[in-house]
């Protein structure tokens, strides 16, 4: 009996205790779990504007003078004058003197040839008096007709060629003596000169060189694709030259001028051509006011030159369109532009994308002026989606503290 008590209470004490703490745990509250709070992520908006635009088409090229000219001798003899002037670098005015070669044989032919031309034209006049004398005899003779060479029709002609090959005569002799005057065809810029001072020089010596200075030109490689975007592919459109002068930029007005009309067979390049009027101008017309004392009073230009040989960052103007947009490239996906509306809701608008320019695009198509471009990169992206835009550019670092406040939540 004692056996079975001591087995007993203690499975009525365990039976208490479990019947106990059932009770007490069936008095308590179950816990409430509390809803996540819907958080609409920041983001950053710049309105969209919406203006014509003048398209630009960039290029690049090399300034070279429009006329490059090799001065060669076309008599010949000794050099026995150079200008000052007439060094590499040197400036020269159109018919300036810049050599000459020993004029002596050439001014002995001219007298020459003269001499011979007076004694061809007196032959002339005595035949021509012979032929008068041998006419009058003819008309004394009865029944007779006179024959050419009666009326000493031969000798004339022989005489009158005589005095045409003097005249000739006279006038090569003197074209040769001009020739010993080595003058500037051009207002110019000397590139080089091959000859010095006592150098004897035949015909087709190479003197020197020339580059113009009233006209330069640039080649500007163009795209195919870009030529779309010039009017009248790019004839007489005008060009903004960029380049630095003494450690500074400096911008030169151009024109285009031409189309080379063919496509480079290695760059697949279609080259325009720019012309610069006057690209020395500020220089050369310091040489002329330091040269000639009677321009001293003219006032001068202050445009810097545009050297020959200078690498130019080019600025087509191309076609004007009249109601576009532009936006960092990276925002339009699938043709299509994130736009926060009125409600605060993410939609997406259709885009046509006329051109693209660096990390920039041009736009036409459903947009508004004043709609706001998202330009926040937004996570999981659903149309509709409620967005809180953001007031002092931080959206990420804010959306960021956002998400993590709901989550610890």
């Amino acid at each position: 009996m004692n056996k079975k008590k001591q087995i007993l209470y203690p499975l009525v004490i365990l039976a208490l205790g479990a019947g106990l703490y059932w009770g007490i745990s069936s008095l308590e509250k179950p816990p409430q779990t509390k809803a996540p709070k819907a958080v609409a992520p920041l983001v950053n908006v710049v309105p969209v504007t919406v203006e014509p635009l003048q398209l630009q088409v960039d290029s690049h090229g090399v300034v070279e003078p429009k006329y490059l000219t090799r001065l060669v001798a076309q008599v010949n003899g000794e050099v026995v004058f150079l200008a000052p002037e007439f060094v590499s670098g040197g400036f020269v005015k159109q018919g300036q003197l810049l050599a000459r070669i020993d004029p002596s044989d050439y001014r002995a032919l001219v007298t020459e040839s003269a001499a011979n031309l007076a004694s061809a034209e007196a032959a002339l006049e005595l035949e021509q008096a012979q032929g008068q004398v041998a006419a009058a005899e003819w008309r004394n003779i009865d029944g007779r007709t006179p024959t050419g060479l009666g009326l000493r029709k031969p000798q004339l002609a022989q005489e009158q060629a005589r005095v045409s090959a003097a005249q000739a005569a006279v006038t090569r002799a003197r074209r040769n003596l001009e020739r010993t005057r080595i003058v500037a065809p051009y207002d110019a810029l000397i590139q080089d000169r091959e000859i010095s001072l006592g150098s004897y020089v035949s015909t087709g010596t190479v003197l020197g060189s020339l580059q113009g200075v009233d006209v330069a030109e640039v080649r500007l490689p163009i795209a195919d694709a870009e030529l779309q975007f010039l009017e009248q592919q790019g004839r007489r459109g005008e060009v903004e030259l960029t380049a630095d002068f003494s450690g500074r930029p400096t911008v030169w007005q151009a024109t285009i001028v031409r189309s080379e009309g063919v496509v480079d067979r290695k760059s697949r390049m279609t080259y325009l051509v720019a012309e610069i009027r006057a690209p020395y101008a500020g220089v050369f017309d310091s040489h002329l006011l330091q040269s000639d004392p009677a321009r001293q009073d003219m006032p001068g230009t202050t445009v810097p030159p545009l050297r020959f040989g200078t690498y130019v960052k080019a600025k087509i103007a191309g076609i004007s369109l009249p109601q576009v947009s532009v936006i960092p490239r990276h925002l339009i996906e699938e043709g299509r532009i994130p736009i926060l509306d009125e409600n605060q809701q993410l939609r997406y608008r259709q885009v046509n994308i006329i051109r693209q320019q660096g990390t920039d695009a041009i736009i036409a198509g459903d947009v508004l002026a004043g709609d706001r471009l998202i330009t926040t990169a937004l996570e999981y992206p659903i149309e509709g989606m409620l967005l809180t835009p953001a007031v002092d550019g931080e959206a990420l670092l804010e959306s960021k503290v956002a998400r993590r406040g709901a989550t610890s939540e």
